[in-house]
């Protein structure tokens, strides 16, 4: 019977490389930022901790949609079934987020959606850790996992850091949109606009519209 993930050992997940144990290790990194944020009461550190929990989140579930649930969707018997939950799982956050970006810190209303976000997070992390990747363990062996886990790795250090509603949830769109996009968000962390106001949003969007428009060219061209 599969197990979930949170009481295995890093060697029954397949070593510290395995895409189980690289997952598990971010999953408890989400769970101890948003555990951080309640605690605080200092609204620019509240805001920081906010901002350390989107990019976390996004950059790993663009990596699960591009490199990860691929794999299980040829590996699993009920992958589609399982990763569809998941990708809507990850749309309900992704449209979340872009909600609360507009809203004054602090605020009622934005507060409430950070609850919603954080439960939402919890509530995938759990479906992954207790149904989803235990079926993928059950699939791969462990060399397979350590590889994966690099080919993961990889991906989710250049990933997206933010919501983007343009952005297909599965291969080859997410893939082809990722490079302008990754660039779009680092522009906006370079120059402290994180959560940045709609006017910051068009001018940083015009300095990579024309590499977004050459990728969706690209996906055009490749479908053909």
């Amino acid at each position: 019977m599969a197990r979930t993930m949170e009481d295995q050992t890093v060697e029954q997940l397949g070593g510290p490389s395995s895409v189980l144990a690289r997952q598990r290790r971010d999953h408890a990194e989400m769970d101890r930022l948003m555990d951080r944020y309640g605690t605080l009461a200092d609204g620019e550190e509240r805001e920081r901790v906010l901002v350390e929990v989107v990019q976390l989140v996004f950059s790993h579930a663009f990596a699960e949609e591009t490199v990860l649930w691929p794999v299980v969707r040829r590996s699993v018997a009920d992958g589609e079934d399982l990763t569809s939950r998941v990708e809507e799982e990850h749309q309900q956050i992704n449209d979340l987020v872009a909600d609360i970006e507009p809203l004054s810190p602090g605020s009622p209303e934005r507060e409430e959606k950070v609850e919603r976000v954080f439960a939402l997070i919890r509530q995938d992390i759990r479906d992954e850790e207790d149904l989803l990747l235990p079926r993928l363990q059950g699939a791969l062996d462990a060399v397979r996992l350590r590889r994966l886990g690099t080919a993961w790795e990889a991906v989710r250090r250049s990933a997206p850091t933010h919501p983007h509603p343009i952005v297909p949830r599965r291969p080859p769109g997410n893939a082809l949109l990722a490079v302008p996009l990754s660039l779009y968000d680092r522009i906006r962390e370079g120059v402290g606009l994180s959560f940045p106001s709609a006017a910051a949003k068009r001018v940083l969007a015009g300095l990579v519209g024309l590499l977004v428009s050459g990728a969706i060219a690209a996906m055009v061209r490749q479908r053909r």
